[in-house]
């Protein structure tokens, strides 16, 4: 093979003024024509031949091809291309030739590499037992450095996925290594296809910026969205090794708290699923959240590094990293937060044209972390990039030049703290300038690779809004919209002013900066102003939005505002944390179809009264008790019945919550057993009554709620008087891992939130796919949940939004003396006692009552509640984040599926 460039003399060739040969056998010209398109062909393993790297090259270096010829000589082809300047001109100039020349010969050597790399990676890896037991034990040897001949149940684990948790023994790491590393060869072979797919069909993309993803285990899921968990079973097996057992080792990435974060974690496995094309951004914390230990009722918060081990499921990209400019901060800058954010913009001409430059006055590097994300009956598998903060590679020349290295070493490894803690204390000061940090180094890096991403493929910043959409989930990232912020208020402002006048009370409330003594920034504001959606996440918040939070906005800005209900993922709280339900109903409806298209539920309505389906729903059910039970009594040291109605409240510690309610609750239940006499103690249905979640480590009120259902558990528990007809647990240090086992072990659920104050609430989708009834106010989207199953298939508390009688002018309604006899025997706080006025404790105490005894009377009758369980998921299919993500796609960010071809 060989190139020659030539600058045209002979009076006989046509006006083009130079042309490039193209020498080589002619045996390999039909491979090659065969693979020569100017656009390469469909498919995975496409190749581009030399004459169509040729061409890419013309136009990279400015160059039109004006007419092609081929000729052949015995045993070669040559194949003549006819250039010029893109301005018409003849190339001449040797200098410019001999730079051609090189930049076709080096294209030309890496087709020549390329092809030999696709000779030995042609073709998928191989999901049989035989080869899946070869790669866990190469992993072993290899990867984990341990003879495969002598290695542990925890180091198979990590060949499957690395675990987070803070494990004690050593001997279990490094099992659960191996494991980890074999899976993520899969993810990674998809991962690679996927995004070359998005590169070459170049179409609109999403970036989903959030603060928070509450990812629990990946093994389990990511095995199943492969569609190799059978396969894996098996080859573990072989090797003497229970694929559940192993799969129960992994810990939880938990990089969030609460609902928005798991939130995030379902859209990003049903954006993988429905094939959008997608990257997901957010921080790499080194601590999350933290461990929960309860001593003496009290919680305490203890560093959960989950990073002690390793994460195998994560690809360090050393290479990706942007350099993220910010000045040290002033001790007042707290007052202005955003005004002056870490340096200074300076304003400067020239030529008479005004522009503005940043000053900065520290570089931290932002380093990227890739984690696949599977989709599921897809080939799809997207990224989430995780930024870490490293110390720049600049220098304090000052300090180092002063003799002061220590201190210059000092502040470089400083830059680290910015991702070290998910959700720093901000009751001290140090606590607010860390999320204010934070919230501008995840943005800065975010935007900028997402701007460098468009630059490699488009050339006008015209194209910008056809290429990339932007998801701000909450209004954590909302820093990625601004530069300047006071130009961008007061451009709004003098807009507003000439729409509505001098109503200064209007103007004052819609500003992004609220004028004081002390100025901050209104992030909501400034959100809403900024985007071109903003979107109600459930039918009730969209209308609290409208009509309280923005009515000023909506008023002004009508267009802007949508609702889509939140969801959740069917894949992960059916499928993979209730695999028994799972087979259940893929067994009635007669197919799997359900798993990407949960409408296919309703299917089960028809068959919800047929007794062998209620029987065979009652021991699924059965079983899940059993595996929570026994995760009770190792966790906390209570032993429960299997014959109680499992009562849970799993979420959050919080007051609008109102875990207090709950708690009072099961203080007048005890204090009605205790008042009982032994034959109508017969009747009493066996409740065990569940309660998980933490409290923020700066909410006082929130841990006193903890110690007082700690205290109220040590009474009623060693009580011999009422025995198994009333337990209470708290399940301490609640994660996804640990809502995996009690969600499908629970069979009432509650959700009673103060009416108002929830804004979706997706932990009731959990529970209601999994079959469990709810006790629930009308708050967020129960009220969605009730027209899919209808009220009679759920116990209601309390009144509606708009029959709410303290929202209005009306007078609150007396509370009954039973709650008064409660609060004085449960509540010594006064911080508590102002939580039950404030949340209004009282005035739904009598309608949670009343929703409890319903809920006695029908579990009593098991051919009822089996019906109203089975209706529960039936009806669950409206809920799943597959349909939140349809409607996104559509509606807000206008993109379309993107599928890799299998």
């Amino acid at each position: 093979m060989c190139l020659a460039l030539h600058p045209i003399n002979s009076k006989s060739q046509p006006p083009p003024l130079s042309f490039v040969q193209f020498r080589a056998q002619a045996l390999q010209a039909r491979l090659h024509f065969a693979q020569c398109h100017l656009q390469a062909p469909t498919g995975i393993n496409c190749k581009i031949g030399p004459l169509g790297v040729i061409t890419r090259v013309f136009k990279v270096l400015g160059l039109t091809v004006q007419g092609a010829s081929v000729e052949f000589e015995r045993d070669f082809f040559v194949k003549s291309f006819h250039v010029t300047s893109f301005d018409g001109k003849k190339l001449e100039d040797v200098e410019d030739l001999e730079r051609i020349r090189k930049s076709l010969v080096e294209a030309i050597d890496g087709v020549a590499k390329a092809e030999k790399m696709f000779g030995l990676m042609d073709g998928f890896l191989k999901n049989d037992p035989m080869s899946l037991q070869k790669d866990i034990l190469d992993h072993v040897e290899y990867t984990v450095a341990r003879s495969r001949f002598n290695f542990d149940d925890f180091e198979a684990f990590q060949i499957l996925r690395s675990s987070t948790c803070f494990l004690i023994f050593k001997t279990h790491i490094i099992r659960m290594q191996a494991l980890s590393h074999s899976v993520r060869d899969s993810l990674i072979e998809r991962w690679h296809d996927t995004h070359q797919h998005f590169k070459k069909q170049d179409p609109k993309r999403l970036y989903f910026l959030s603060l928070e993803f509450l990812m629990g285990r990946s093994l389990s899921n990511s095995v199943i969205n492969l569609g190799i968990r059978d396969e894996y079973a098996e080859a573990l097996s072989q090797l003497g090794f229970e694929y559940e057992v192993l799969s129960e080792q992994e810990g939880d990435a938990a990089l969030g708290n609460g609902g928005l974060a798991r939130l995030s974690a379902c859209q990003m496995d049903s954006l993988a699923t429905l094939d959008y094309p997608v990257w997901g951004y957010g921080l790499r914390y080194q601590y999350d959240l933290f461990r929960q230990v309860i001593v003496d009722g009290y919680q305490h918060e203890q560093p959960d590094y989950w990073l002690n081990f390793g994460n195998p499921w994560e690809i360090e990209r050393i290479q990706v990293s942007y350099s993220v400019k910010t000045s040290k901060l002033s001790h007042h800058l707290i007052e202005f937060l955003m005004n002056k954010f870490y340096g200074m913009v300076e304003e400067k001409a020239s030529n008479g044209v005004k522009y503005k430059v940043w000053t900065p006055g520290e570089t931290v590097e932002a380093v990227a972390y890739d984690n696949p994300i599977p989709g599921y009956g897809t080939r799809n598998a997207i990224n989430l990039r995780l930024w870490a903060a490293k110390p720049s590679g600049q220098y304090d020349l000052e300090s180092y030049n002063t003799g002061d290295y220590i201190n210059a070493i000092v502040n470089r490894q400083k830059a680290e703290t910015i991702s070290y803690v998910l959700y720093p204390d901000d009751r001290p000061y140090q606590g607010k300038e860390l999320r204010l940090r934070q919230q501008y180094f995840f943005v800065s890096a975010s935007v900028q690779g997402i701007i460098r991403r468009f630059k490699d493929v488009h050339d006008y910043f015209d194209e910008f809004p056809d290429k990339v959409a932007f998801q701000i989930n909450d209004t954590h990232p909302s820093l990625a919209i601004v530069e300047i912020m006071y130009d961008i208020n007061h451009c709004f402002m003098e807009d507003l002013k000439r729409q509505i006048g001098q109503d200064y009370s209007k103007l004052e409330r819609m500003s992004i900066v609220e004028e004081g003594i002390v100025k901050s920034i209104r992030m909501a504001n400034l959100s809403i102003i900024c985007s071109h959606t903003v979107n109600g996440v459930s039918k009730v918040h969209f209308e609290l939005l409208k009509t309280r939070l923005f009515k000023d906005f909506y008023d002004l800005l009508s267009q802007k505002f949508q609702y889509k209900t939140n969801g959740v993922t069917q894949r992960r709280w059916i499928v993979v944390s209730n695999p028994g339900l799972c087979s259940l109903i893929s067994k009635w409806l007669g197919i799997e179809a359900w798993i990407r298209n949960v409408d296919l539920l309703a299917g089960l309505q028809e068959h919800a009264s047929n007794p062998v389906l209620q029987q065979e729903w009652r021991m699924t059910k059965t079983i899940n008790k059993m595996r929570l039970a026994d995760y009770i009594e190792t966790s906390t040291g209570v032993k429960v019945s299997l014959d109680a109605m499992f009562d849970v409240q799993v979420k959050r510690i919080h007051e609008y919550k109102r875990q207090l309610l709950n708690i009072l609750g099961i203080v007048y239940r005890y204090d009605c057993i205790k008042n009982m006499n032994k034959s109508d103690r017969k009747k009493v249905v066996p409740l065990v009554c569940i309660i998980g979640g933490k409290a923020a480590p700066g909410y006082e009120v929130a841990k006193k709620i903890i110690k007082l259902c700690h205290a109220v558990a040590e009474k009623v528990n060693n009580d011999d008087d009422v025995g198994d007809l009333l337990k209470v647990v708290f399940i301490p240090d609640y994660n996804v891992s640990v809502s995996e086992l009690v969600i499908p072990g629970s069979d009432l659920s509650q959700h009673i939130s103060t009416v108002g104050h929830e804004a979706s609430g997706t932990g009731s989708m959990k529970f209601l796919m999994n079959g469990c009834l709810l006790l629930a106010t009308a708050d967020g989207s129960t009220v969605e949940i009730i027209e899919e199953i209808g009220a009679e298939n759920m116990f209601l508390v309390g009144a509606k939004l708009h029959e709410d009688p303290q929202s209005g002018d009306k007078p609150a309604p007396r509370v009954s003396i039973p709650f008064i006899r409660v609060v004085s025997t449960s509540v010594h706080y006064a911080t508590l006692w102002r939580t039950t006025k404030i949340y209004k404790l009282g005035a739904d105490f009598s309608s949670y009552l009343e929703a409890q005894a319903m809920a006695d009377r029908v579990f009593v009758n098991k051919e009822k509640w089996t019906c109203m369980s089975i209706l529960s998921t039936a009806g669950s299919g409206k809920f799943s984040s597959d349909r939140t993500i349809e409607e996104y796609a559509k509606n807000a960010w206008r993109i379309e599926p993107c599928r890799c071809p299998s």
